[in-house]
């Protein structure tokens, strides 16, 4: 079948044909996945583990080091302050979340980017702590163009925010809600793989996956059914999910 299109009335080649045929077949094959878990649930969205927040760098600075490359200074999380609305629920920090992380083998990257690295604790670059206000952090970046440019962009505030990469051991989180119904977690401890300055705040459907699967089944019912954990019959709710996404891709019309 050769595909036409309507707005622009071209007839693609069937070269091209073959790659969108491939290209939609593999977002449908990774949504379908996505739409069942191993336990029928159907609420499986992630399967690393790994979650991301991001929060204002109020207070980072760039400190000058004489004869030394400037420090980027501040801190990557703070405690006790609710999060914006994640996907139907909201997140804090709790003081201690992070102590038993300081010890390991942490990085910071510019962007997430694993192929750009500003510091390391295994390396004395990095160095982390908690205080009262939340997650400090010391990076001592590079003599490279990536560390030259942190450093510039951070003082010129083009990029001023940070954000951090964890994941949640068993019973490192608990759930409850707030006056609304809205969801409350609260993470009591995390493992800590990196922080980062970020250019935007990252909230990866992976790291809320990853939230919902290991959240109590109020919480899932409330996230999925838009009700809460009080309601015994709850109406679906207007959220998107990926075997809503499936659909509409098989409505697409490609004869997938």
């Amino acid at each position: 079948m050769t595909i036409k299109s309507k707005r622009a009335g071209r007839v693609l080649s069937s070269k091209n044909e073959a790659k969108l045929r491939e290209a939609v077949q593999a977002l449908a094959d990774v949504l379908a996945q996505l739409a069942e878990d191993d336990d029928g649930r159907g609420i499986r969205y992630g399967v690393s583990g790994v979650e991301e927040r991001c929060v204002a760098m109020g207070g980072v600075e760039i400190r000058a080091v004489e004869g030394k490359q400037p420090v980027i200074t501040g801190h990557a999380a703070v405690f006790n302050r609710l999060s914006d609305f994640l996907w139907g629920f909201r997140e804090q920090i709790a003081p201690g979340a992070f102590l038993g992380s300081l010890d390991g083998d942490i990085r910071a990257l510019w962007q997430h980017d694993t192929a750009r690295v500003l510091g390391r604790t295994a390396a004395g670059t990095l160095n982390l702590w908690e205080d009262d206000e939340g997650l400090g952090f010391e990076i001592t970046p590079p003599d490279t163009q990536d560390g030259r440019d942190a450093v510039t962009l951070i003082q010129r505030g083009d990029v001023d925010q940070m954000s951090f990469g964890f994941r949640v051991p068993g019973g490192g989180d608990e759930w409850s809600e707030d006056e609304a119904g809205v969801p409350i977690r609260t993470l009591k401890r995390v493992d800590l793989i990196e922080v980062s300055p970020v250019t935007f705040p990252a909230y990866p459907d992976t790291g809320v996956g990853v939230a919902m699967r290991n959240a109590p089944d109020w919480v899932q019912r409330a996230l999925t059914q838009g009700g809460s954990h009080n309601d015994d019959e709850a109406e679906a709710g207007p959220r998107a999910r990926p075997d809503d996404l499936l659909r509409r891709i098989n409505l697409i019309g490609l004869g997938l």
